[in-house]
């Protein structure tokens, strides 16, 4: 059994954990980081990237149909799910050689395999012992899936993106940001898509406005979209799977993706032998710094539950490793407030700041403004596709605390904005602010009237 010293040892190579190890590297600090899967972790090769592949992909058809519009004439497109598929591959494979040089030219040391700790400052990779001043936990999460019958037939994010098939039906289970956006990929694809949503809209936590537009949007689509719904069991048959929902109604489909949240990927680690503090999901706590409870362990990223965005991990990653070895090192300082984000549904949205009900519920006297209206673009391809802008402004203090996009490019537009909103900028300031014309982000420097 071989004892190797590392003043940095990181279990788990996703988002959090790459970036920690390279900064930490860069600073002097022996490191190793140890994974059993790909590098890059779930953004690279199950979640962020392939998904935005395939959202480009989806939306070649409707495109080709708007052309019309615009006066091409073209054949009917046609779609081979298994060049996309294979293409989206391919390009993971790269970024998965780019992590590792990434990795390698920093000076990390790579170990494959699945870390489990031993004590407070040993971990074990492949039955070798690594011991370290410092230990990150940053193993992300996975797919949480319900318990029903007939779940061992279902299929998960992680599974969905290497289909043999495209299905020509497919139910999907859930309404948070991975179901939204795979309906809307399957659509675009020419599947049949019914949606089952247990609450009673999609997106829980976004602002209402958004969260019913979007919804409508969808359903214009031909989404079948079922709020307020479970499912009770599914089964399998020659012709494909049987769906009973909760209201005993059944829906035959091909393939069912449950896009029923994530879980912290704690399980295996040996937490218990560090002891290592966990909620009752198993997401390892931590305080305001990412310290865990056992001095010298810490954690960032979906392990902790707290903003599930690689962004966020990678900001938590960086301060994290700056703190520990940087120059004048202190307790890492993340910045939670007015994190943007991005929903790649069709239309898209983009958030940042508070929505409409939490900002009253603090109390805020607030002036909301929102416009509704159809894109320029759709004037001439006849589609019935509409936008939303949205601002939230507090009324004493004149103070944009929340924009909200649903539109084409949404996330593009936001990023931006956020950049403002988090700034202080107010109102007046965006009605001084010269609009870009013709484009559908002027609306948010033209909108003068309050509607509420």
């Amino acid at each position: 059994m071989r004892n190797t010293d590392y003043d940095f040892f990181v279990i788990g190579a996703g988002s959090a954990g790459v970036r920690a190890s390279r900064i930490a590297a860069s600073l002097g600090a022996r490191t190793a980081i140890c994974e059993d899967q790909r590098l890059g972790g779930t953004c690279v090769n199950l979640g962020c990237v392939p998904k935005k592949l395939l959202v480009y992909g989806s939306r070649y058809g409707a495109d080709c149909a708007d052309a019309a519009g615009y006066g091409w004439s073209m054949d009917t497109p046609e779609f081979d799910w298994s060049v996309l598929r294979d293409r989206k591959d391919t390009e993971i494979a790269r970024l998965n050689g780019v992590y590792q040089r990434i990795l390698e030219s920093a000076g990390v040391d790579i170990l494959r395999g699945r870390g489990q700790l031993l004590t407070a400052n040993t971990v074990e990779v492949n039955g070798t012992q690594y011991t370290a001043k410092h230990i990150l936990i940053a193993v992300g999460g996975r797919p949480h899936i319900p318990s029903i019958p007939g779940a061992e037939w279902t299929s998960t994010s992680d599974e969905i993106f290497g289909l043999e098939r495209l299905p020509r039906r497919i139910l999907i289970v859930g309404g948070g940001y991975i179901g939204v956006e795979f309906a809307g990929i399957f659509r675009g694809f020419g599947c049949e898509v019914t949606q089952v949503v247990r609450g009673p809209r999609i997106l829980r936590g976004f602002d209402e406005d958004v969260r019913a537009f979007l919804s409508e949007e969808m359903r214009k689509q031909g989404i079948a979209l079922r709020c307020e719904t479970g499912v009770h069991s599914v089964t399998r048959g020659r012709e494909g799977l049987t769906v009973t929902l909760s209201d005993d109604e059944r829906v035959e489909v091909d393939t069912v993706l449950m896009a029923t949240g994530r879980v912290a990927n704690t399980s295996g680690l040996g937490l218990e032998n560090a002891g290592v503090a966990t909620d009752e999901s198993g997401s390892i706590l931590v305080d305001a710094h990412l310290s865990t409870n056992v001095p010298g362990i810490w954690a960032c990223g979906d392990v902790i539950n707290r903003i599930q965005l690689t962004p966020v991990a990678l900001a938590e990653g960086m301060s994290l490793a700056h703190a520990l070895f940087g120059e004048g090192s202190s307790p890492p300082d993340i910045d939670y407030t007015t994190i943007p984000t991005a929903v790649f549904s069709r239309p898209p949205v983009g958030t940042v700041g508070l929505t409409e009900a939490a900002a009253r519920e603090r109390g805020a006297e607030v002036d909301v403004y929102r416009s509704t209206f159809r894109p320029m673009k759709h004037t001439l391809s006849g589609r019935d596709e509409r936008a939303l802008m949205k601002l939230i402004v507090d009324r004493e203090t004149d103070r944009v605390l929340g924009c909200h996009v649903v539109a084409d490019e949404a996330g593009e537009i936001l990023q931006g904005i956020a950049v403002a909103v988090r700034q202080g900028i107010t109102k007046r300031e965006l009605d001084r602010t010269i609009g870009i014309h013709p484009t559908a982000a002027e609306e948010l420097v033209t909108m003068r009237t309050p509607v509420s």
